[in-house]
């Protein structure tokens, strides 16, 4: 067995270097050497870009590449397709390894419910703004004669008139009828007795007048479904105000949305 001289200091010295010089040679090696050769250091992948992308194409671009998701958050964004990606971190270009994961927000398949505001009676400005701060939409403004002019007369969801405090979903269109301020124009009042309903209906619509009530009347005389009066009557020289309502009394059942 050779036996190392340590009969001087030189000879002390050299030891002491050559023990120092093999301890870097392994710290070296092991971080520059081992490490990266068992954490595939430096072989990293370009996050791809999965924002406004759906759920499945999504997933086959980052299976491609060797990457995971994991979906952080769900929201509702109006004019967005469910099941969406908005949001994704690491944000798209970054660097990661392989099977790192990617965390995504995505838009939620069922808009959540808000309460219809009051808007009747205020401006057309105003009620856009309401409408816009709730997430809801506004479809182009209904004019219609009216002395109130650009003030909300009535409120719309899909054709029927919606109350203030009932739910709609949210991004969803409505429809105001706004006044045109022509409703000063003043013209002999039309008469609609003895018509039936629908013709009565287009007739009072096409006169620039609204329907107003409808109550149910009999008269074993008459036809069902015939008007049998109006108010306000057409007397001689009275005048009506474009835009304003007739209530009719029809003989018979009237119908729920009547």
């Amino acid at each position: 067995m050779t036996k190392i001289s340590t009969r001087s200091f030189f000879d002390l010295l050299i030891h002491v270097g050559t023990i120092l010089a093999l301890l870097t040679a392994l710290f070296l090696a092991f971080f520059f050497v081992y490490l990266p050769f068992t954490t595939n250091h430096g072989q990293t992948i370009t996050v791809p870009d999965v924002t406004n992308q759906s759920i499945e194409e999504m997933q086959n671009l980052l299976n491609d590449r060797d990457l995971r998701y994991e979906v952080e958050d769900c929201t509702f964004v109006v004019g967005r397709p469910p099941l969406t990606v908005i949001q994704q971190y690491p944000r798209a270009n970054s660097k990661v390894k392989e099977g790192r994961k990617i965390y995504v927000t995505i838009t939620k398949r069922v808009p959540p419910m808000v309460q219809m505001p009051q808007l009747v009676n205020l401006t057309l400005r105003s009620a856009e703004l309401n409408l816009r701060s709730l997430g809801l939409a506004m479809n182009p403004p209904i004019y219609v004669p009216d002395v109130a002019k650009n003030a909300v007369l009535r409120q719309l969801y899909n054709g029927k008139e919606i109350k203030p405090g009932n739910p709609v979903p949210k991004g969803a269109n409505i429809d105001l009828e706004i006044g045109d301020g022509l409703g000063s124009t003043m013209f002999e009042i039309p008469s609609v007795v003895d018509l039936p309903l629908d013709e009565a209906k287009l007739a009072i619509r096409g006169a620039n007048l609204k329907v107003g009530t409808i109550i149910s009347v009999e008269d074993p005389e008459k036809v069902v479904g015939t008007v049998v009066r109006q108010r306000p009557e057409p007397r001689s020289g009275e005048r009506i105000r474009v835009g304003e309502t007739m209530d009719l009394w029809v003989v018979g059942p009237i119908e729920p949305d009547q």
